[in-house]
């Protein structure tokens, strides 16, 4: 017996993203778990200069995934570790 329904088919479009995994624009997609990996890789470092007797924080240069992640959230990228 055939299926009341013919059998959905993939796009080119959607067949090229499932098969690249990156955007239009080049960037890669993320799962959940990825993104969440991939922000916690911004950072803020302590650093001494050399002769210096203080230590200055320092953050890491977010990369552009994770500038967007918090634009889309609509929250700045924090400065501090609360």
């Amino acid at each position: 017996m055939e299926p009341p329904v013919a059998l959905a088919r993939r796009s080119a479009a959607a067949q090229a993203k499932a098969s690249y995994q990156y955007d239009q624009a080049g960037q890669p997609y993320y799962s959940f778990r990825g993104l969440l990996e991939h922000l916690a890789t911004l950072t803020r470092n302590q650093v001494r200069f050399t002769g210096a007797p203080a230590t200055v924080p320092m953050l890491t240069e977010p990369t552009s995934t994770q500038r967007e992640a918090f634009h889309l959230l609509g929250t700045p990228i924090p400065l501090t570790i609360k």
